[in-house]
């Protein structure tokens, strides 16, 4: 079983206000899905009204993050599946009930974490 990373940015959902709620609806039930189903890890979204601070090896911090990459923000939900496939296809119900394509990436396996 690997972990696998579903994830949109924020940019990416283009829903009129009128449909949020709608969208919010269907996307909670295809998360309760998965946690029915027994592979949801966690999910949720990064809250941007907090902004990010970078924090250095001899903890020091700084506003924002590093400055050369784009700015995170979005939806994430992990979930672990015995297949790509089954990935696919549950990235696929997300992205129907979020209205906006969604990009799926597998998570390393480190047996010490």
């Amino acid at each position: 079983m690997a972990k696998y990373l579903i994830s949109f940015p924020s940019a990416a959902m283009k829903v009129p206000d009128s449909e949020m709620e709608t969208v919010g609806r269907d996307a909670h039930a295809v998360i309760q899905e998965t946690k029915e189903a027994g592979v949801y890890v966690f999910a949720g979204g990064i809250d941007e009204t907090a902004p990010p601070v970078l924090v250095s090896a001899n903890g020091a911090v700084a506003e924002g993050g590093y400055p050369w990459a784009p700015l995170l923000s979005g939806g994430f939900t992990v979930l672990e599946l015995p297949t790509r496939e089954d990935a696919i296809a549950w990235a696929a119900r997300i992205a129907k009930a979020c209205r906006c394509d969604q990009e799926l990436r597998v998570f390393g396996f480190d047996p010490e974490s």
